[in-house]
């Protein structure tokens, strides 16, 4: 199944602070909240550069600085989940959700952290509320998400559903292309699979899955070459994946 799409680059939130002619007593939260706001922003920083240490370190101290930041509990949720850590994933996902419920964003992000542990039921709820967010910037991406999820649940009626919606707010949205390819493909709607696996390939670099699945396509649609040309991308660029392995059973 296609992998739920991230939201590292959206998931910061802007606050207001107090005025600096307040009272120092009034101050104190705002200078926590500053303090939780900055070193959030560098653990992002730090994880986009691939130092997921010096990034976790920034983010503890966030949460630390304060604790009812949901920002900083998503993003180091983004981290342990990165790192293959999916209970200490869980954890954060559901602080951010209890300290901000309402926000489209951090919704988003535990729905989708659900439906990779195989909650996907459970995800719906969450999924919901973030449809429904009103300041939530991009909804696509969590109708892309909810797409996938349904489509793992094989709500193959749900899943178009939520895909077409992404594709509406943004018809390059490359997750929701992927698996609407993968969907009619799966209804034996070969040359509309074939449509929506071009309009992914002219948005994003192959992978193993999407390799995969144009050689299933062409294969079905009887152009043996094609499907060959598949095969000999996926074997050559991905050769020690799940999905090369299977295309060298099949003859």
């Amino acid at each position: 199944m296609n992998k739920l799409v991230g939201t590292l680059t959206a998931c910061m939130l802007l606050v207001q602070g107090c005025s600096s002619s307040s009272a120092k007593k009034a101050d104190e939260p705002s200078e926590a909240r500053q303090a939780a706001e900055t070193n959030t922003s560098l653990g992002r920083s730090y994880m986009e550069r691939g130092q997921d240490e010096i990034a976790l370190e920034k983010l503890k101290r966030a949460v630390a600085n304060d604790k009812t930041y949901a920002p900083a509990h998503t993003m180091l949720g983004v981290l342990y989940e990165s790192l293959g850590m999916k209970e200490d994933a869980g954890k954060e996902y559901r602080l951010a959700v209890n300290y901000d419920p309402k926000d489209g964003e951090v919704n988003n992000n535990y729905a989708a952290y659900l439906c990779s542990v195989g909650k996907g039921k459970e995800a719906q709820k969450y999924f919901e509320v973030a449809f429904k967010a009103p300041f939530y910037s991009t909804p696509q991406v969590a109708y892309a998400n909810a797409g996938l999820c349904a489509l793992g649940m094989n709500e193959l009626d749900k899943a178009e559903t939520y895909l077409r919606q992404s594709l509406a707010y943004n018809v390059e949205i490359s997750a929701a292309l992927l698996s609407l390819s993968n969907l009619n493909y799966r209804n034996g709607e070969y040359l509309n699979a074939r449509a929506f696996l071009q309009r992914y390939e002219s948005t994003e670099k192959d992978t193993a899955e999407s390799l995969m699945l144009g050689y299933q396509i062409e294969r079905a649609l009887g152009d043996q070459k094609a499907a060959m040309d598949f095969k000999r991308q996926l074997l050559e660029q991905f050769p020690g994946s799940a999905e090369a392995a299977q295309a060298r059973d099949q003859k």
